[in-house]
């Protein structure tokens, strides 16, 4: 069987999304991702200025880059990132019907978490919902804090041990990480400073948590 994040399984992965972008899209609509999303994240000094650069990795089609441009924030560039072409796609043309003035700072790129195409220290934050699942857990965690400046954000969303979990990983062929792996590996790379349960009304609730982790400015 191949490991985790191997040329195989991100060729499978990649295909899976292809195939199921446009239901996969729909669903986290409906469901409500998105404004839980935003309303967290409005929540937060995550020191974003206009020159910013901001990386959803592992973007879908692309409902917590959206969920982050309904907070009001401006960037210079928010990079939407994934495997998946179709998913890009969906992503591109809900891009393209933002209302808000941000569409022009939307970029999407095709390539993989584990091998992002971005310089160190790019990005004052990182947005990463329900990727890492696929991936080792530290491998994915060390590529985030690369290309993350000092004492800047990684807003990790992982599923979470729960009935909907355990649903979402036979589902979407996934293993989900022990939060108390999150925890302990998450520390060799970031400092921990939150980490948010959003509440039972939300539906996200149901399968995701958030940990909030900064990139300390003395880490060597």
């Amino acid at each position: 069987m191949a490991k985790p994040g191997t040329k195989r399984n991100r060729n499978k992965t990649q295909t899976f999304y292809d195939r199921i972008a446009e239901v996969h899209n729909l669903a986290l609509r409906v469901n409500g991702y998105r404004a839980s999303v935003a309303k967290y994240l409005r929540s937060l000094d995550l020191g974003i200025t206009p020159n910013s650069y901001v990386l959803d990795a592992g973007s879908g089609t692309g409902i917590v880059t959206l969920g982050f441009s309904d907070t009001g924030l401006r960037t210079r560039k928010t990079i939407a990132l994934d495997l998946s072409h179709r998913s890009l796609k969906v992503a591109n043309e809900q891009f393209s019907k933002q209302k808000n003035g941000t569409a022009r700072s939307f970029e999407s790129v095709q390539g993989n978490v584990l091998q992002l195409p971005f310089a160190d220290e790019t990005f004052q934050v990182v947005l990463s919902c329900g990727v890492l699942e696929y991936v080792p857990l530290e491998d994915g965690l060390r590529e985030f804090a690369r290309v993350i400046r000092p004492g800047g954000k990684l807003v990790f969303i992982p599923v979470k041990p729960s009935l909907v979990g355990s649903m979402l990983e036979f589902l979407y062929k996934f293993k989900a990480h022990k939060p108390a792996d999150v925890r302990r590996i998450s520390q060799r790379y970031f400092n921990i400073v939150g980490n948010h349960e959003f509440p039972l009304k939300e539906p996200i609730a149901w399968s995701k948590t958030i940990f909030l982790l900064e990139k300390p400015t003395d880490l060597k």
